[in-house]
């Protein structure tokens, strides 16, 4: 799993929404919340940014330290 779907399951369970309920909540269909959750590397930024708005959080770009 990675960072951001880490965070988003982690979200979902503090909100105490099943995926279901998230999807329908913040306007994404449940098979983009489970994909998500499952780390699945392609899927539409657009809708990514429309979930993470719902818990009021955006992604942003940072630049890789030389380790990475």
């Amino acid at each position: 799993m990675n960072n951001l779907s880490t965070t988003v399951k982690m979200l979902r369970k503090q909100y105490n929404l099943t995926q279901e309920e998230l999807s329908l909540k913040s306007g994404v269909g449940l098979r983009f919340v489970r994909d998500l959750e499952q780390g699945k590397e392609t899927l539409r930024l657009d809708k990514v940014n429309q979930l993470l708005d719902f818990f009021n959080y955006e992604m942003v770009a940072t630049i890789k330290s030389n380790n990475q």
